[in-house]
């Protein structure tokens, strides 16, 4: 049975569909950038605001610096102002050392990382999607390194992720969508599995979707050895509460999780009857569980 992976916001974005050209938009900041904090999310914005204008650049179009060395210095200290606008120049900074510089970056990278995460809170538009795009340059250049440096860093940036990818906020929505298919395309299926699980069952239900999906993803890039690894069983009872969901996205990254787990189980098994499937899942679920996973199969 050949399978696709489930159409959605998460679906591959080909390098063809990212933008070209930046895109400018114009930001109205408080009268003093000195008076505002990053992480402030309550503060209503003061009165006689200036000008000022924060770019949105795409990946394509970051330049290498022309001296690195002398420049890592400026953006710690960058990432550390409270002017918000020089935490998006400094974000756009550190996605140029990502790209370019990895190696530069990388002794700094935790404190990168929570910058991320604490501008991805600012109400600030502007902050919070050039920070979400950094985190999609991050999961690029970095991939797996991500889960050697401190767990809770990387922990707090997919649940950012995931709540911005949920909200009403278009244009915001929209980045987080595409960092999370940044972070299943360049992290391995079975660390990635053991940091998603635990949200399919979070009480937003729309974070559980946007969870399901990037967990459906990854288990179709897996092989029938790495499912068995991370546990056929396992993966069918995390289905099985997600194909009951309210929203449709989670419905349909169930039931692509399914199917991933069947073709794995009649390829390992050498098994192509319905009849093989139904004793498996009826050995090791519930007999409600079961009768699911019987009917997602027997459904296509």
């Amino acid at each position: 049975m050949a399978l696709r992976p489930i159409d959605n916001a998460l679906s591959i974005v080909p390098d063809g569909l990212r933008p070209k050209k930046q895109a400018k938009v114009s930001i109205q900041p408080q009268k003093k950038a000195s008076e505002i904090s990053v992480n402030d999310e309550n503060k209503a914005p003061l009165p006689q605001p200036i000008d000022a204008s924060v770019d949105y650049v795409a990946s394509e179009d970051l330049k290498p610096f022309q001296d690195p060395e002398s420049n890592i210095q400026s953006l710690v200290e960058g990432l550390d102002s409270k002017d918000w606008v020089k935490v998006c120049q400094s974000l756009n900074d550190a996605r140029r050392f990502s790209l370019y510089h990895p190696g530069l970056l990388l002794p700094v990278l935790e404190k990168v990382m929570l910058v991320v995460v604490k501008s991805m809170k600012n109400p600030r538009s502007a902050l919070c999607k050039t920070s979400i795009m950094a985190a999609s340059d991050i999961f690029n250049a970095y991939g797996e390194k991500l889960l050697s440096t401190d767990s809770s860093a990387f922990d707090q940036l997919l649940l950012q992720l995931l709540l911005k990818a949920s909200q009403d906020k278009k244009f915001v929505c929209e980045e987080a969508d595409k960092s999370l298919t940044a972070m299943v395309n360049s992290i391995a299926a079975l660390p990635l599995l053991q940091k998603l699980r635990g949200f399919v069952n979070h009480g937003n239900l729309r974070v559980r979707a946007k969870a399901a999906v990037s967990i459906s993803n990854s288990v179709y890039k897996m092989g029938s050895e790495e499912i068995k690894e991370f546990g056929s069983v396992t993966l069918l009872q995390m289905a099985s509460d997600l194909l009951n969901d309210r929203l449709p996205e989670a419905r349909e990254a169930a039931r692509s999780i399914v199917l991933s787990v069947y073709e794995a189980f009649t390829e390992n098994e050498k098994l192509d009857t319905e009849e093989d499937w139904q004793s498996f899942c009826q050995s090791n679920l519930s007999m409600i569980q079961a009768q699911l996973m019987i009917k997602v199969v027997s459904s296509q």
